[in-house]
């Protein structure tokens, strides 16, 4: 098929985070064909084909995108949630090979890392949860190289390796505007009406309830937002920033 998208989900709770983010997706692009790549039992109905995951482990999905059977794919992470349509994506790939959007914490080293390449700060990470790519020979070779040099490195993040291959390749890349990959949902209170149409919301809130005693099952966007801006002010109070001081702390002070 020409488009699609596919779900990377190994044990039960991540099946479960899938198969929300596909009701998300139906919800708002019926039309779009949907596949899964799992190790377990799923009942028939919601995605369109389930294929078996051949190596199971904590980055599947580097052997799985490669597999797709569409011209054109689209790559969603099993925490997110889709609030819009996100087919025109898919005209993106007339002219580029891939398309990704920017990590948050750009600042931070854990989002500059590399392992060869040292990048200018506008080259940070890009999130690899969210990732548009059209099916060619490049493309798969790319995938390959990406999967090899990941189990090769002894990472634990995909996107360290991810970085060095995307600052030498010669395939084509586009870099996504937020609404596509929203990973910093305080955003929303800050744009104006015509600022954007969020399209995708990409979350490790939706996972906590995996990996944080107590945390609970987000099932929500009014949850999510929730949290996502408890979060924000507990993130400037452990910086010591006061709310009046926060664009001289990201502007170096400057006006």
């Amino acid at each position: 098929m020409r488009e699609g998208v596919i779900y990377v989900a190994t044990g039960a709770d991540y099946l479960e985070l899938a198969r929300a983010s596909a009701e998300s997706l139906r919800a708002v692009a019926p039309h779009l064909a949907v596949d899964l790549f799992t190790d377990q039992p799923v009942a028939t109905g919601l995605f369109d084909r389930v294929h078996p995951v051949e190596r199971v482990h904590a980055r599947a999905k580097l052997e799985c995108m490669a597999r797709s059977r569409f011209e054109r794919t689209l790559y969603l992470d099993c925490d997110t949630l889709v609030v819009g349509d996100p087919s025109d994506g898919f005209d993106l790939l007339e002219r580029f090979d891939l398309a990704l959007a920017h990590d948050v914490r750009r600042a931070s080293a854990l989002i500059r890392a590399g392992l060869d390449e040292q990048t200018p700060y506008p080259f940070p990470q890009l999130n690899a949860g969210v990732v548009f790519y059209r099916m060619t020979g490049a493309v798969r070779a790319f995938l390959g190289e990406w999967a090899a040099r990941f189990h090769a490195s002894g990472q634990p993040r995909d996107q360290v390796v991810l970085k060095d291959m995307l600052w030498r390749t010669d395939l084509r890349l586009y870099v996504l505007p937020p609404e596509y990959n929203l990973r910093r949902l305080t955003m929303l209170d800050a744009w104006e009406p015509l600022d954007a149409r969020v399209k995708i919301i990409h979350s490790h809130r939706l996972l906590d309830h995996l990996r944080v005693p107590g945390a609970r099952r987000v099932r929500s966007l009014e949850e999510l937002l929730a949290l996502e801006r408890a979060a924000h002010e507990k993130e400037w109070r452990a910086a010591g920033v006061p709310p009046g001081g926060r664009a001289a702390h990201l502007t170096g002070g400057r006006g």
